[in-house]
């Protein structure tokens, strides 16, 4: 065996699962099935504006969407804007949705948030700031992913989406919107 061969082979076997696990679809939060355990934030818009509250409290059984972000995008901003518009479309079903961004300096990152929300032109979409970059501790949301969107109904999760830097797309965008009306359906016994 030629040994300056060896270290070629150690160096693309280590590339190649590397490579691999880039490509794997983001993993972040809690599964299907699990229960969204109630968290405070603070609230960067709208009525509950400069205070720490908690929407799955308020939300109980209701239909909701959860949306953890990291950075102030156009996709993100893309996504809560239509989160924004289901909420008006849904408002019989009582659809709930907010939008919680994950930051170590909540003082510092509030002013972006509000002209950012101000500019998006959301008036029906809470959004506001957790002051921890890991989020909520029992949602399990992983560091890589930059968004991360649970849709709930009856204190459970039924669909989990998440995405890295990058990766959410209209397409995404489009099929996470579509999820919605399935959480309005009524339980079937």
């Amino acid at each position: 065996m030629n040994p300056f061969r060896t270290p070629g082979l150690v160096v693309a076997s280590v590339i190649v699962p590397l490579a691999c696990l880039a490509a794997d679809p983001c993993r972040s939060g809690l599964n299907p099935g699990q229960r969204p355990g109630p968290y405070a934030f603070i609230v960067s818009t709208g009525p509950n504006r400069g205070k720490a509250h908690c929407f799955i409290c308020e939300a109980e059984n209701r239909p909701m969407v959860i949306v953890f972000a990291r950075s102030l995008n156009d996709p993100t901003g893309k996504l809560l804007r239509q989160l924004d518009q289901a909420l008006v479309e849904h408002r019989q079903a009582e659809l709930r949705a907010w939008a919680t961004f994950l930051s170590d300096d909540e003082p510092k990152l509030r002013p972006q948030v509000t002209e950012w929300v101000r500019k998006l032109g959301l008036t029906n979409l809470s959004v506001g700031i957790f002051e921890d970059a890991d989020g909520p501790p029992t949602y399990r949301l992983n560091r890589e992913a930059d968004v991360t969107v649970l849709l709930a109904v009856r204190q459970k999760v039924v669909a989990n989406y998440a995405y890295r830097p990058g990766e959410l797309t209209e397409d995404h965008i489009r099929e996470i919107l579509l999820a919605v009306p399935k959480l309005l359906e009524p339980a079937t016994p």
